[in-house]
């Protein structure tokens, strides 16, 4: 890969607001699917790695240049696994971010495990037909708070407690919540494998 450019497969200005820096390192601009004109893809897999791929097929067809797509989510365990591949419609279709975390409250009401990961995948395609797509992973443990906290980044932040610093995901500052992050880890592990990559 040689382009100096890579499409994000995602409208949520969260995740591009945490990606394009990182990339922007290694030279690489971050441009969104929405600047292209593109509708999102479809999410029916049943896992994180599942949706990461049709997403950035989806995105390096249509744009004909590289593609990144970002599946992440939060898992809690009192609740199976939920809301899981369904994080950014748990309330419904078109929740919000708001919805989405007074839904978590409410199905936690009582109970008293609270632990929670939140879990991201990147899959990084030189072109739609790419047989060996880069795939990095990051987890970050945690708790779910029973009232939000903070004023920073964006889905269920306010209410992600890390117990080792504690503090709520949206009390941390962008280059902190970076260094601890699941789409932090899953970032630096795709950069790691990224050098040789772009030159084959």
């Amino acid at each position: 890969m040689t382009a100096s450019e890579i499409v994000l497969a995602s409208g949520n200005r969260g995740k591009q607001a945490e990606l394009a820096p990182l990339f922007a390192e290694f030279g690489l601009a971050l441009l969104t699917q929405a600047e292209l004109g593109i509708e999102p893809a479809p999410e029916e897999g049943l896992t994180f790695v599942e949706n990461a791929l049709a997403k950035a097929r989806h995105v390096a067809a249509l744009a004909e240049r590289p593609a990144l797509a970002d599946d992440s989510g939060l898992i809690v365990d009192a609740l199976h696994g939920a809301p899981g591949v369904r994080s950014a419609r748990f309330a419904g279709l078109d929740a919000d971010d708001a919805a989405n975390n007074r839904r978590l409250l409410a199905d936690l009401k009582g109970r008293r495990n609270r632990r929670a990961r939140f879990h991201c995948v990147l899959v990084l395609l030189r072109h739609a037909a790419d047989p060996a797509p880069l795939i990095a992973t990051g987890t970050w443990e945690g708790e779910i708070l029973t009232e939000p906290r903070g004023g920073h980044g964006f889905g269920y932040d306010p209410l992600f407690l890390d117990p080792a610093l504690g503090r709520s995901a949206a009390e941390l500052e962008r280059k902190e919540k970076a260094a601890v992050s699941h789409r932090g880890q899953a970032v630096r592990a795709l950069l790691a494998q990224l050098g040789s990559w772009r030159g084959t």
